[in-house]
């Protein structure tokens, strides 16, 4: 089993300013986590640029050169009080929308069998025309996107177990009935969306769950829901938005996971991929604040993909 690791170091130069939840140390724990001879079945790739006509497949045009022209020189800008622009924001924001880019296209020729994009910074909160809740452009969604308009490949399943629902994955593809969309989440919580009965054209599966539930509660969200519905769409590419904000230890939400269950949930999601989209999978990295946490969440996941 070859597992693609793609990251850069661009996603070090992202800064959010101090005292930011989604700041440079996530991206170096997560790093440090998968550095070492343990990991080294873990092929290696740094993560081209994505060009601005990849992002407009998911996003506006106005809302992408919007964002790409005002970069600061120094200092900070802000989409909304949450998402911040640096001086290294663009170079990290096309990066990582490249490394999904090119991920998918390694999976597809089969030099992968499955891939992880350690980039920041993340995106499922970013919608058609806007940014927020950290993300600036949707990198699951161009993903998926490129994976339709490049490769050919018509149904696609995009399954999200941040603990914040992925509305602008949601809001991209619940009017298109060869995307399934799946999530598990803390609800109520931010950003308000991810209702159950927030079903699309019957290809959104939300599995809304309380705060302080655990894995128990995860588990049984996705046996009894999404992971039969996941069967039943039988897609041929499945991606994975990989929050580990579900975390007990994450101080941005109650949720009361551990790791065990993001490998679980990992090896269940490659089963499906392996009965249905010849073993085709594709993650990156959304939230996860604790280090620690994030750190050991992340090794429980790549741990899954290595051993397929």
């Amino acid at each position: 089993m070859t597992t693609a690791l793609y990251t850069h170091a661009s996603s070090a130069e992202h800064d959010t300013g101090e005292g930011h939840p989604e700041r440079i140390e996530r991206i170096e724990a997560v790093n440090a986590a998968l550095s070492g001879e343990s990991w080294a079945a873990l092929r290696r790739s740094d993560a081209p640029r994505a060009t601005p006509d990849q992002l407009k497949r998911v996003h506006v045009g106005g809302y992408v050169d919007l964002v790409l022209d005002n970069i600061p020189e120094q200092g900070y800008a802000r989409l909304d009080a949450d998402t911040v622009l640096s001086p290294g924001t663009g170079e990290a924001a096309l990066r990582a929308a490249g490394a999904i880019i090119a991920a998918v296209d390694d999976v597809v020729a089969g030099t992968a069998d499955n891939a992880f994009c350690a980039v920041r910074p993340p995106g499922h909160h970013a919608e058609p025309q806007r940014g927020m809740g950290f993300c600036l452009f949707n990198n699951v969604a161009i993903g998926a996107m490129h994976a339709r308009a490049v490769h050919g490949l018509k149904k696609i399943a995009i399954v999200d177990f941040d603990v914040h629902h992925g509305n602008g994955t949601q809001a991209m593809f619940e009017g298109d009935p060869d995307t399934l969309f799946a999530s598990t989440h803390q609800f109520p919580h931010y950003p308000g969306t991810g209702a159950a009965s927030e079903t699309g054209v019957g290809n959104v599966f939300n599995s809304p769950l309380a705060a302080n539930a655990g894995g128990a509660e995860f588990r049984a969200a996705m046996e009894n829901s999404i992971l039969p519905a996941l069967r039943a769409f039988a897609p041929e590419f499945i991606f994975v938005s990989a929050g580990f904000d579900a975390h007990a230890r994450d101080p941005l939400a109650s949720l009361r996971f551990e790791e065990m269950d993001f490998e679980w949930a990992t090896q269940m999601l490659l089963d499906i991929a392996g009965e249905h989209a010849s073993g085709r999978l594709v993650s990156t990295l959304e939230g996860g604040y604790d280090l620690e946490a994030l750190a050991n969440s992340v090794q429980a996941h790549a741990g899954a993909l290595v051993a397929g």
